[in-house]
């Protein structure tokens, strides 16, 4: 898998020879929120089958939502039709969670993995359209790297 993005290739050189589910999406939050400007939250909902849900993975920022059930809010929605969802204000969107009022703006990509989704990257912005295409290719590349480093096993 060739990886196109600086930001991918910086978490592939982080990620390398690491298999611990949970320091790696830790250390991919805290990635994402050090280097992408203009973020209030940075983070993974990992899905959980038994409830079609998903709950709250390692993030940086402010409290979050810990249950998002399947179709629910931009996370939900991205898990229901495994796309991206790139929401430039999230008070517009129908069904939004408010998990922190003051994010204004949302992009989630799946994780998906053997056509599973695995759970989502979730960023969001106290600032109204925020997020670009470029930062949505770039965040999917980020998600394949992920998605190659997890172990999807345990």
């Amino acid at each position: 898998m060739p990886v196109t993005t600086l930001l991918a290739q910086q978490l592939d050189a982080l990620l390398t020879d690491e298999h611990d589910n949970i320091a790696n999406l830790a250390n991919a939050s805290a990635l994402l929120k050090q280097i992408l400007p203009d973020l209030n939250w940075a983070g993974f909902y990992l899905y959980h089958a038994d409830a079609d849900e998903l709950r709250l993975g390692p993030f940086q920022g402010n409290v979050a939502c810990v249950h998002i059930k399947n179709g629910r809010g931009v996370c939900g929605t991205a898990l229901a039709t495994k796309q991206s969802q790139r929401i430039d204000n999230v008070h517009e969107f129908a069904d939004h969670i408010a998990c922190d009022s003051q994010s204004n703006s949302e992009l989630v990509v799946p994780l998906i993995k053997n056509n599973q989704v695995v759970g989502v990257i979730d960023l969001d912005s106290p600032t109204l359209a925020r997020f670009t295409e470029q930062d949505q290719r770039d965040l999917e590349a980020v998600a394949e790297v992920m998605v190659a480093h997890l172990d999807t096993t345990v």
